[in-house]
Formats: structure tokens, sequence, C-alpha cells
């Protein structure tokens, strides 16, 4: 099992940067799949974006693609999600996942019931 950690979530002014990090423990962390995902109020979980366990591939939302940028850093046993060009649209409770699975396909890994551990996340809003 793995347990996860979010932070860096905070009020931030449109246009600035967000750095958000995901720390795991409790097992050995580059044998996860690791995504993010967000939930605006009212609104459904929505996938971001998703590192793979080994040679770090990436796949972005294409809501997201070209501002957010996903990267782990397995000796820290931490996952990071770069934002920049931040906008209110982004206001959200961001959430880290994780899942052992070596399965991908581009549906799947979209998916919130593909991952299996979840953190409890961390609130960015942005302010106008």
């Amino acid at each position: 099992q793995v347990q996860l950690v979010e932070s860096g979530g905070g009020l931030v002014q449109a246009g600035g940067s967000l750095r958000l990090s995901c720390r795991a423990s409790g097992s050995t962390f580059n044998n996860y799949r690791v995504a993010w995902f967000r939930q605006a109020p009212g609104k459904e979980r929505e996938f971001v974006a998703t590192i793979s366990r080994v040679g770090g591939n990436t796949y972005y939302a294409d809501s997201v693609k070209g501002r957010f940028t996903i990267s782990r850093d397995d000796a820290e046993n931490t996952v990071y999600l770069r934002i920049d060009s931040l906008n209110p649209e982004d206001t959200a409770v961001y959430y880290c996942a994780a899942v052992s699975s070596r399965r991908y396909s581009t549906a799947v890994v979209r998916t919130t019931s593909f991952y299996d551990y979840w953190g409890q996340g961390t609130q960015v809003t942005i302010s106008s």
C-alpha cells in the first residue's frame, strides 16, 4: 500500500504559477503510476495529468496541455504538478492518485476508478 499527501495549494493571483507536491510513503514509489485530478465546486472530479512508473511518460488532459507539467522524483517519493498562467477556472481541490497496474490506455488512465490510492487533496484558489 501507499499513502499520499498533497501540499502546495493556496490562494494565488491569476497569471501566477504554482507547484503542487504529492509525497508518498509506505511502499516502493517507483512501482506506481501517479495522476493528478481536480474537483471544482459542484463539478465532478476530472483528470488532469498522469506520469508512468518507469521512464516518466506523461499524458495530459487537453484542457491543461501546455500550462501544466507533471514530473516525479522517485528519490524523494514525490510527484509534482506545476501550473503556469493560472486562471480562475483552475480553482479546485487537487488530488493525487496512484496505481500499481501496468495497464495503459488514454481512456483508462483518465478514470478515477483505475486508481487504488488517493490523497486528501489540496485547495487551489485563483483570484482574478
